[in-house]
């Protein structure tokens, strides 16, 4: 392929192969104690599709570390996507994956997860070649092969140490600050975006040992969980950091928002709730009280799982731009049940700074960034944060 040796894995069941592969379905299968002739005569479609993801998932980590090869590709229908993507996951990130399938021009987060695949449109079905799939096949041969042949700038000198952070629209300018304070202090600092694949993203990192530090301003994901929003990163969003033991600075960013697309899209139940048209395809809806003091315990009770040092922090003037005084998500009720619920869920040992600052103030943003370098062991300019408040 293009010049490129191949190792083709087959994730058939029935029928015989297509091509000769150099790794047979029975190995695959193999790899997790199941036997292709078993699953065939079963007949039991679902059953060998869910053998066969668990076998790639295992199979191409170990010909990955064994130096067989530099990039995968995948191509397939909803099976196939399962199967391939599976497998693609389980690799580390850096190593290119492409999948041609039938279902990418749907939604495919459960395909991709918080890797990074590469999702093309087959446009026809995985039906032989015609006129529209030759294109298609070539181009995406092409473009792996070029992710596999890329050369890729390494830093140099460039060892800082990692910290994560997360980041919306309404809080940018507050990581935008503390970002910059963290990398005057020798840090490198990656931003993910709290979309749901951006929290799961850095939660797998943090697992995977990247980083040094978190400093978790928008917890915002949490709200979407709660409520069914579009931008969940599952239940177990900000429990990275706390199981991992890594010093975490932790802020109720955006909790006064949960995320639908379009107008027309958000549930019929709560279409008579404060919402925002945040742009075109992203509605904001306003969380009340009653969801807050949820969000607060659930906060709370996540960061107390922590085994290593960790704080938090509350901009008691606003947790978002649209959520200070006047603005259209401004409820002090709302926010005083969260900020009410983290104070009585907190475990003991844990500091809490209440800050009388919105969290787009740069006061705001230099407390979080000193607070975490104090918890990383470094000496700050001052010990008092910007309100004179100590730990509650």
């Amino acid at each position: 392929m293009r010049g490129c040796d191949t190792l083709v894995v087959d994730m058939g069941v029935l029928g015989p192969p297509a091509i000769e592969p150099d790794l047979s379905r029975q190995t695959v299968v193999g790899t997790v104690g199941e036997r292709i002739e078993a699953l065939a005569a079963g007949g039991d479609r679902g059953r060998a599709v869910a053998a066969m993801t668990r076998g790639v998932e295992r199979i191409l980590p170990e010909l990955h570390a064994q130096g067989r090869f530099d990039g995968v590709i995948g191509i397939g229908g909803s099976a196939g996507t399962t199967m391939a993507t599976a497998g693609m996951r389980a690799l580390p990130i850096g190593v290119p994956k492409l999948m041609v399938s039938t279902i990418a021009g749907g939604d495919v987060a459960p395909f991709v997860g918080s890797k990074d695949i590469t999702m093309v449109p087959s446009i026809v079905d995985i039906s032989g070649l015609n006129r529209i799939s030759r294109h298609i096949f070539v181009q995406a041969a092409a473009a792996v092969v070029a992710m596999a042949r890329a050369e890729i700038p390494l830093p140099t000198g460039d060892d800082r140490p990692l910290i994560a952070a997360s980041m919306f629209g309404n809080t940018t300018q507050c990581v935008d600050a503390a970002r910059k304070r963290l990398e005057s202090s020798g840090y490198e600092v990656l931003v993910f975006h709290s979309t749901g694949t951006g929290g799961r993203t850095m939660e797998d990192l943090v697992a995977a040992d990247y980083f040094t530090g978190v400093l978790d301003v928008t917890t915002t994901e949490l709200a979407d969980e709660l409520a069914g929003g579009v931008m969940s990163a599952g239940p177990t969003r900000l429990e990275g950091a706390a199981r991992a033991g890594i010093p975490s600075v932790v802020v109720p960013g955006c909790l006064d928002m949960v995320n639908f697309w379009a107008p027309e899209t958000i549930p019929q139940r709560y279409r008579s709730r404060r919402l925002y048209r945040h742009n075109p395809n992203v509605t904001l809806m306003r969380t009340t009280p009653e969801e807050n003091r949820e969000l607060g315990r659930r906060l709370a009770e996540r960061v107390n799982k922590s085994k290593g040092p960790a704080a938090v922090y509350l901009p008691l003037k606003g947790i978002s731009v649209i959520s200070v005084a006047e603005q259209p998500f401004c409820w002090p009720e709302a926010d005083q049940a969260l900020f009410g619920a983290i104070r009585k869920t907190l475990r003991p040992g844990i500091p809490l700074f209440e800050l009388d600052l919105d969290i787009n103030d740069p006061a705001f943003a230099e407390a979080v960034a000193d607070g975490l370098l104090r918890l990383l062991g470094h000496e700050t300019s001052s010990g008092q944060h910007p309100s004179g408040q100590l730990p509650s």
